[in-house]
């Protein structure tokens, strides 16, 4: 193979540490003209170290060593210009056991690495803040109850059980979504097909969501709506999610419909579209609204929910879109493919 076409830095070295080859990618990183590397040694061309003044070459000694050795495992090490390498090399022996007659070395740039791990910290420190806040008032009204349970009123009491209860629920929601988050982040989020009437998905939301409100909602059907096939729970979670983020930070609904789709990515599906009376959505921040844990003005939730029904959507072949509604507020378009099986259709 070309070293061309590794997308790492590549040196190849003789037998005497003379370094006979290196790719565009490890003249791009290491920043010096072919001069600088070609016919020199390996511990001159390649001078990096662990910040204490342990060089590479020396500490590795890849011509040294145990004679079973094939690899160098992957470490950090540093270039004299302060750049971050994660460095790992393998030992081609005349035989087995025998002389190192050619390392092969490669380097990439670590700052992806640590820009990735910076998002794991920062993942759990937010996953550990939203897990502590429900936890918080489950100990502190436990522990009440617990020390001082005579010094309260029956009505003291239910309110504090109450409470539990409610965060109890919360923390069930939050630990819930952040499954369903996990699962979608690696591929694994898994769907129960069946034939699925959206209209009535959304009908029977509407209906727990007025039931809550004492308020009815009204239900705009648009042609004779097509069944699809897709997973009814996972959608109706989606329909839930949209309605209650409308009536959250939308200022109620004003208009919800389910009509044929006019998407021109499906030639036959279902779309539904969500207004309310809200101030919308800021154009530049539509697309944000779809990232993990993004939250935006007061009674914001885990920043999971539209994360989630953009993952349960994708996994459906759907679209969603957010633009404004006529006369104010956010308009949320959902596109959903009708999906039937192929045997059906034979």
């Amino acid at each position: 193979m070309d070293l061309e076409e590794f997308p790492d830095g590549i040196l190849i070295v003789n037998e005497e540490g003379i370094i006979v080859s290196a790719n565009a990618a490890l003249k791009r990183l290491a920043k010096v003209p072919d001069e600088m590397i070609l016919g020199r040694h390996l511990a001159d061309a390649m001078p990096l170290d662990d910040l204490n003044g342990h060089m590479w070459f020396e500490c590795m000694k890849p011509y040294d060593g145990l004679n079973t050795r094939t690899r160098i495992s992957e470490q950090s090490w540093w270039s004299p210009r302060g750049n971050e390498f994660l460095v790992t090399a393998s030992l081609i022996r005349d035989k087995p056991r025998g002389t190192v007659v050619k390392v092969i070395v490669a380097l990439r740039s670590a700052r992806v690495r640590n820009v990735r791990d910076r998002e794991r910290s920062d993942l759990v420190a937010t996953v550990a803040h939203e897990l502590r806040s429900p936890l918080t008032g489950i100990k502190g009204f436990a522990s009440t109850l617990l020390t001082k349970w005579e010094k309260f009123s029956d009505e003291q009491r239910q309110f504090m059980l109450e409470t539990v209860d409610a965060d109890a629920d919360r923390l069930t929601r939050l630990i819930t979504e952040l499954l369903d988050a996990a699962r979608i982040d690696s591929g694994r989020l898994t769907l129960r097909r069946g034939p699925v009437h959206l209209d009535e998905v959304v009908r029977r939301v509407l209906i727990n969501v007025s039931a809550g409100t004492g308020h009815p909602f009204e239900l705009t059907i648009r042609d004779d709506v097509p069944l699809i096939w897709g997973d009814e729970d996972r959608l109706t979670q989606v329909v839930t999610n949209l309605i209650e983020n409308a009536m959250r930070h939308g200022h109620s609904l004003k208009e919800v419909i389910v009509q044929r789709t006019l998407h021109p990515d499906f030639s036959s599906g279902v779309s539904l579209q969500i207004h309310d009376n809200g101030p919308g959505i800021p154009v530049q921040e539509r697309e944000r609204v779809f990232s993990r844990f993004w939250r935006s003005g007061p009674g914001a939730g885990s920043g999971l929910g539209m994360y989630i029904v953009k993952g349960i959507l994708d996994e459906h072949g759907g679209r969603i879109l957010i633009a404004d509604s006529e006369g104010g507020g956010a308009n949320v378009m959902v596109w959903l493919p009708v999906n039937e099986p192929d045997e059906l259709t034979d």
